[in-house]
């Protein structure tokens, strides 16, 4: 095995991937940057990447797709000889609000279900292998929305529930020799988000955030990126954790003061 390490962020093109790739490159990563669309945006983030001293692969591919996970490991054993990172940040939703049930189909459930949840497990498998070899670390981007059961569609909340029940099964199958974690934002203040809401019901969100909160803020991409590398790099004892970011969200409304 190469000196470096190295890790696969996917959907690291833009947002909390292109943030979690960059501060793994800044500590010593070379990186694997994945997206589905956005090459643009992808290329950019590895260029980051690269001017933070790593080395970088850049590759599309659809998580849903299992020989296109697999295609991405055998990549990084190609590359590096080595995986000690995987971070499944991938995902996808449809903003149709969890109470508009007549706007979901079963192709649309199916897809986010696909991208989500079978992508997180098929990303899983192809990895685990070499991320035993090398004793490292999952980490899967999941949501409030699969603790809480809130967010911006059905098929979104059921497969970020699902994300989390396999965090947990992962971390007691691959232990003792790969640590499996979830962090589990609330509203982030990046443009999927704005993508999604329009910018309008987006600001409205996050004043409500910043009112309401007990901690009165929205997490940056950086913010949860620098979660994300704690559990990859300084969280040893930690394993089956499904950490919210949600300044406080979970404990409801803040009181009066």
């Amino acid at each position: 095995m190469t000196a470096r390490k190295s890790a696969i962020v996917t959907g690291s093109g833009t947002g909390v991937g292109a943030a979690t790739a960059l501060e793994l490159a800044r500590r010593g990563y070379d990186v694997l940057i994945n997206y589905s669309r956005s090459e643009g945006e992808a290329r950019v983030s590895e260029a980051a990447c690269r001017a933070a001293g790593a080395d970088t692969l850049c590759m599309q591919a659809d998580v849903s797709d299992d020989a296109a996970c697999r295609m991405l490991a055998a990549a990084a054993i190609e590359r590096w000889s080595r995986i000690d990172a995987l971070v499944n940040n991938a995902g996808i939703t449809t903003f149709s609000g969890a109470g508009n049930w007549d706007a979901i189909d079963a192709e649309a459930f199916q897809r986010i279900v696909g991208v989500n949840a079978l992508g997180t497990f098929q990303m899983v498998r192809a990895c685990a292998p070499h991320l035993t070899e090398a004793r490292g670390a999952i980490v899967n981007v999941s949501s409030v929305a699969g603790s809480l059961g809130i967010g911006s569609s059905v098929p979104y909340i059921a497969s970020k529930g699902a994300v989390n029940s396999m965090t947990l099964h992962f971390a007691r199958t691959l232990a003792p020799h790969v640590r499996v974690n979830a962090v589990c934002p609330g509203l982030i203040t990046t443009r999927w988000f704005v993508d999604g809401m329009g910018q309008e019901a987006f600001e409205r969100i996050k004043a409500h955030n910043e009112q309401h909160t007990p901690l009165q803020t929205a997490c940056s991409a950086e913010d949860v990126a620098d979660a994300i590398v704690w559990l990859i790099e300084g969280a040893r004892t930690t394993t089956g954790e499904l950490l919210l970011l949600d300044s406080g969200r979970h404990l409801g409304t803040t009181p009066p003061r």
